[in-house]
């Protein structure tokens, strides 16, 4: 009989899973909380609150069902935040929709019908909303390299070397690259800063309520959530021989962004891409000792909360477009997908087609974003032209 593999194996894992995606996508975060209003102090509160609940989710689903359930947040959904803007209400009312989308999460669990409604949305259409809500953030690289040539070159540069040399670090290393490039300019200019910004506090925002926020950002973000996270993070499980409870993942996640989100935390979910670090024989020869990787990816969680306000700050003291940048190469693989599985059925691609350019676009109708304008003329044009076909 095979000598069992050591302990540690699963619990770096688990460690790699947490700092892989804790860095590769942080920037995204903060870019999005401040999009939709909230100042230097409530962004950094944000990405504390969702650091504390999906480490916290992380232990008591794996811990619970004795599999390799990992939690993220939501990178797609912060993404949405960017490319939404300031909603009416601004920041409190933004505060609101997270409640919101709390709450549709949670109706996922308690009524199935709401899920297999949104499974029902084409995922060529839903894929292309996220397309084109990415699309402008994945351009900050290209534009940031005209804009501050000396700060976002070598950040692009160190991305390239590692995507080629190890891909899954690629990004984490441009955070490198970044975090060098700010402590030179730091350096250069003589720039001091107060000592408390790395103290992590929570800032608690009264939440209010408003159809533009609730219809142009609720909706939208409970959309990508689902459809981009929760859904494909339930398939890559399963490739692993691991059926996830839907109905707890759905009650636990839902809880999590609820209590998050009046503190600043936009979304949790079912971790995706980087779901396969903590389920995969990578992690644990034996599939069923691979719980302890999610429960050291939560624990991992649960300490880089404690250098949220750091991460947060080096953020705000960063020089012109490199932070930008940064966050475009976290979601060029996000984008590539989303755009492949957009038009690979050559019958969706006109539809596919135009939700992408709507998403894209940016406009504000009757103070609602572009994401929900691009569903819904996704699915009209979707409508007529497949109207009377069997």
């Amino acid at each position: 009989m095979p000598e069992a593999a050591p302990l540690s194996r699963p619990i770096l894992a688990g460690v790699v899973t947490a700092l892989v995606g804790f860095t590769s996508s942080f920037a995204v975060v903060l870019t999005g909380l401040d999009a939709v209003g909230a100042d230097a102090a409530q962004a950094a509160s944000g990405l504390l609150a969702v650091s504390l609940t999906m480490g916290l989710a992380c232990v008591v689903l794996a811990w619970r069902y004795r599999m390799p359930i990992t939690v993220a947040w939501s990178t797609p959904g912060a993404a949405l935040l960017v490319a939404t803007g300031t909603v009416e209400g601004g920041w409190s009312a933004a505060v609101g929709a997270f409640l919101v989308t709390a709450a549709l999460i949670l109706l996922t669990a308690l009524w199935p019908a709401l899920g297999a409604l949104i499974a029902r949305i084409p995922p060529s259409i839903a894929q292309a909303m996220l397309a084109g809500v990415l699309l402008p953030l994945c351009l900050a690289p290209i534009t940031g390299i005209v804009a501050n040539p000396w700060g976002v070159v070598p950040v692009v540069l160190t991305w390239l070397v590692f995507a080629r040399l190890a891909p899954r670090w690629a990004v984490p290393f441009a955070f490198v690259a970044a975090t060098a490039v700010v402590a030179v300019s730091l350096i250069g200019a003589g720039t001091t800063f107060d000592a408390a910004l790395l103290l992590p506090r929570l800032e608690f925002t009264a939440p209010t309520f408003t159809v533009g926020a609730l219809v142009g950002l609720a909706l939208p973000l409970f959309i990508v959530t689902m459809a981009s996270q929760n859904v494909p993070g339930i398939a890559i499980m399963r490739s692993f021989g691991y059926e996830v409870p839907w109905r707890p993942a759905m009650l636990v996640t839902g809880v999590g962004t609820a209590l998050g989100a009046t503190a600043g935390g936009h979304a949790i979910n079912l971790a995706a891409i980087s779901a396969a670090l903590a389920a995969s024989p990578d992690a644990d020869p034996d599939p069923k000792r691979r719980w302890v990787a999610g429960v050291s990816t939560g624990a991992s969680y649960l300490v880089l909360a404690v250098f949220s306000a750091a991460f947060a700050a080096l953020v705000v003291l960063a020089p012109t477009a490199v932070i930008p940048a940064v966050a475009g190469l976290a979601l060029f693989a996000a984008f590539g997908s989303s755009v492949q599985q957009a038009i690979d059925d050559p019958g969706e691609r006109i539809p596919a087609v135009v939700t992408f350019l709507v998403a894209a676009s940016g406009i504000a109708v009757l103070g609602v974003s572009a994401a929900f304008w691009a569903l819904i003329a996704g699915l009209l044009v979707r409508t007529v032209l497949h109207a009377g076909r069997s």
